[in-house]
């Protein structure tokens, strides 16, 4: 059955289940975030080994949004969605009942993939179901709805690892998943309007056309570097929390929670300062972030507590939520014709980008106290910095050609 023919209530129940589809990747990749170190312990491996489970999840989710928009758009929203959730139920189970990482590792990039269907599924959701007014009305509440995932993911997570072992998240999440699946299968349906036969050749040329532009390119670097300035804290803050500063997971989950509303405060003074120009809000603010870990490292030489190392990283999340959400915005009206693939492009090179982040944090080296946090922000923060000038200097090009090109039929 199509949901545009369906009753008003059973409509309103399948909005109901796709708003809570939508913290969804959320809460894969941040709700076990408080029990890295208890896994590293109860694994027996190191600190990189777990950490590489979360890499593990982002390269595979983001290789993913590359190809499924065309896949759901020829078989349509429905079965993709069913089949990924009836996974994602099954490998969570999974991973309770194995003690190699490795084995952790393949079921997160299984659940990467997965995760990018359902994903791509309910973001074209209200595109599909509903008109213009309606759907400016539910996509005005999107992204206030994602960011409940990173918020309240890390915070549940710390409280179930403290009372009931890291198993606790994976079986959570299997709980996450068979409420959606069971609501999708008896008051969803599809919601597609026309089929589009995947076309390879044509996605191919497509994406190779966004790939010339330096401006979308440089902008998905921007949203991606921006993206793994967060991961700095998420990939080895657990780490110094517990075994540093001698806290538990509970601890860690307030500390995630609280840097989770920082991102959240960003994108709303991003919104709030729309009406600025974009060169000088985006300079200022990218300069600011950079004196700010400048100071941090010079303060975390000299104090080595959680106030601190948190004070400076919740400002630092500020300025990496406000300039990734301008960056959002920018890149996403380079393809007006082609929002949705666009959109997969962006969001596939955005996760591939903070995977190859998370990698490089991970793997650099020893991280046991605050200076050295410092040290990481500086080391995602600088390219950060280093691509938002070419891509400021690329926006001043292009508006000055705009210029000269008018004048030049005026004359």
């Amino acid at each position: 059955m199509h949901l545009r023919d369906a009753s008003p209530q059973r409509k309103k129940i399948a909005t109901i289940l796709t708003f809570l589809s939508i913290p969804l990747s959320g809460f894969m990749t941040d709700i076990y975030l408080p029990s890295f170190p208890s896994m590293a312990r109860n694994l027996s491996v190191s600190e990189q080994s777990i950490q590489l489970t979360l890499t593990c999840f982002f390269l595979s989710y983001g290789f993913s949004q590359l190809f499924v928009g065309p896949v759901a758009d020829s078989v349509g929203r429905r079965k993709p969605m069913l089949i990924s959730l009836a996974v994602l139920l099954l490998s969570s189970l999974a991973v309770t009942f194995t003690g190699e990482v490795l084995v952790i590792s393949l079921l997160r990039i299984v659940q990467g993939i997965a995760t990018a269907f359902i994903v791509v599924a309910k973001r074209a959701y209200f595109v599909d179901l509903f008109d213009d007014e309606q759907r400016k009305h539910y996509l005005s509440y999107f992204t206030i709805v994602w960011s409940c995932g990173p918020i309240i993911a890390p915070f549940l997570g710390g409280f179930l690892e403290e009372h009931l072992g890291w198993q606790s998240n994976f079986y959570f999440l299997t709980i996450y998943a068979a409420i959606l699946f069971v609501g999708e299968l008896v008051f969803s349906g599809e919601t597609i309007r026309n089929y589009k036969k995947f076309n390879l050749k044509k996605t191919g040329l497509l994406y190779l056309a966004m790939l010339k532009n330096p401006g979308f390119i440089l902008g998905i670097a921007v949203l991606g570097c921006a993206y793994s300035v967060v991961m700095v804290f998420n990939i080895a803050g657990p780490f110094v929390v517990e075994q540093h500063f001698n806290y538990n997971a509970v601890i860690i989950g307030y500390c995630t929670l609280v840097l989770g509303f920082a991102w959240m405060i960003g994108g709303i003074l991003s919104k709030r300062f729309t009406p600025v120009n974009f060169t000088k809000k985006i300079r200022l603010v990218s300069l600011t972030q950079l004196v700010l870990i400048g100071l941090f490292i010079g303060l975390g030489s000299m104090i080595d507590n959680l106030v601190l190392l948190v004070g400076f990283a919740f400002i630092v999340h500020i300025c990496s939520g406000f300039l990734f959400t301008n960056y959002f915005t920018q890149n996403m009206v380079f393809f007006p014709g082609n929002a949705g693939i666009a959109g997969g492009l962006m969001g596939g090179l955005l996760y591939i980008i903070t995977s190859m982040g998370s990698f490089v944090i991970s793997h650099s080296g020893s991280i046991t106290n605050t200076l050295d946090m410092a040290l990481r922000y500086l080391l995602i923060a600088a390219p950060l910095a280093v691509v938002i000038f070419f891509s400021l200097r690329y926006f001043k090009k292009r508006d000055l050609r705009k210029r000269q090109s008018v004048l030049k039929v005026q004359g």
